[in-house]
């Protein structure tokens, strides 16, 4: 931890709490998407669709607090529901 000036210190600990809430928010978002993938294995149409739905939810709730790229959660939108439409 930085150890000279008090705006170093602060830094340090203000990017552990980042850490920590974007290390949150993505367990949350790889959950969701988990759902999505274990309904798609099983062809559970309705429980994939309402799956991919809330996961495409907290990908743009990771986006809007900055933890994901907005292209990026786009691009895993777009993956998941290629693989819900293939069932």
């Amino acid at each position: 931890m930085a150890n000279r000036h008090q705006s170093a210190i602060k830094a340090a600990r203000q990017s552990i709490k980042r850490q920590e809430r974007n290390r949150a928010i993505l367990r949350r978002v790889r959950t969701y998407i988990k759902k999505v993938h274990s309904a798609v294995q099983e062809k559970n149409t309705d429980v994939a669709k309402t799956s991919l739905l809330e996961a495409t939810s907290e990908l743009h709730k990771a986006v809007t607090k900055g933890t994901l790229n907005r292209n990026t959660a786009s691009r895993w939108i777009s993956r998941l529901a290629r693989r819900v439409n293939s069932v």
